[in-house]
Formats: structure tokens, sequence, C-alpha cells
């Protein structure tokens, strides 16, 4: 399978080869739910909880004698009958992260990745250094690789050029709400079908490969 890269000013800058197995069938659809269903879940806190009877402040002592008052018993001010007193069935801390293999997780982002190669929701850029690092200059890019208004765009850069918080690229998509950025190395199969159009730097593209290869 070719591709075809082009430069930021949208003119045609060659092709390259697809050198990872392109997936054409349905195999692989279970490890994309599997991934997806992992990665949202992993982003939940889990840090609701409430104080049981055992947790809140009061006395141990019993309220009132058992009998000859007229009242209901009562064994405890931290009951959860009382006002103030525990919670029952409540909201407890828990960890919602789940297990995905290596192997299935790498099948997921080999089928996400080949859908939408399928679907020419991949654009590759000979490379998105950018001249400043001011909104305007990104817009104007995604204006020239004839990016629809109102599209979501994950930019995907070599890792080496975002690692550093002030890099260029990351600054100029910080105050675009549809646009996001990430690394080559570290895209992930909910990002690849999150956003409706994926640009990738063809140094970025290259570092997807080598995972989509070798299985990290």
């Amino acid at each position: 399978m070719k591709l075809k890269v082009i430069s930021k000013d949208g003119k045609d800058a060659g092709e390259l080869n697809v050198s990872f197995s392109v997936i054409d069938n349905a195999k692989g659809t279970q490890a994309v739910h599997e991934a997806v269903v992992a990665f949202r879940a992993a982003q939940r806190l889990g840090t609701a909880k409430v104080k049981m009877r055992d947790e809140v402040s009061g006395s141990g002592k019993k309220p009132w004698r058992q009998k000859g008052t007229g009242r209901a018993r009562a064994g405890s001010v931290r009951s959860p009958l009382w006002r103030g007193g525990g919670i029952t069935h409540g909201p407890r801390q828990r960890d919602y992260t789940k297990k995905v293999t290596h192997k299935s997780a790498h099948l997921a982002l080999r089928k996400a990745f080949s859908a939408r190669l399928h679907d020419n929701d991949v654009v590759v850029v000979d490379n998105l250094d950018l001249d400043s690092h001011k909104t305007k200059g990104l817009l104007q890019l995604l204006d020239q690789l004839a990016i629809a208004p109102g599209a979501t765009v994950l930019l995907v850069d070599t890792q080496d050029k975002l690692k550093d918080a002030t890099a260029k690229l990351r600054l100029a998509a910080g105050n675009l709400l549809l646009v996001d950025v990430t690394a080559g190395r570290l895209l992930n199969t909910y990002q690849v079908l999150r956003y409706d159009k994926l640009i990738i730097a063809q140094a970025a593209f290259a570092e997807v490969e080598q995972r989509l290869i070798g299985g990290k």
C-alpha cells in the first residue's frame, strides 16, 4: 500500500510505502473494543467515597437506655438512620483499570490505523515544523492542508520535537479545542479513532510503523 506525502503548503511531496501488514478484514474488531474500553476506564479517577458508620465522628455510647423511654431503640448516633450518621451502599474508592494483553493492544492499534488508512483519514506531511508558536500559523497550516472547518484533528510528530513543553507545535495547538497533539511513539487506539483527521509528520509515521511492525 502506498501513501501520498504532501508538503505543508498542500503540494505533492512524493509517496511512501506502508511497511506494516494492513488489515483488510474484520480481524481485530474485538481487540479494538477492548482497547478503547480499557483506555476510557483508565481515565476514571475512582476517588468518589462516602464515610461508613465506623468512619464518621460520634460517640460509641448508646444514646438512651433500651427500654422505658417510649422512643425507638437506638445503639449509636453513627447509625445510617440518623442525620450525620454513616452512609450505606455508597461509592468507595476503587481502581477502574482493565488489563489488555500486549498482543491484543498491538492488534487493536494496527486494526484501527488500517481502518483510518482505508478511509483516507490519514494525512502524511513531510514535516510539521512551524515558524512560530502562535496559533495563527497552525491555522494557516490546517487551511493549506484543506482540513474542513469544525473537524477534529490530531497532529502527530516525533517525540523528540514534542518532549519539550515549549515545543512550537504544542503551544500553537493549545488554544484550539478541536486540535490535539501527540507523538508517534505515544499514539494509542483511542486517539486513532477519536479524531476526524490524523495529520502525521513523515518521521512520526515511521515511528508508528516501527511500533506496528515490532509490536511495541
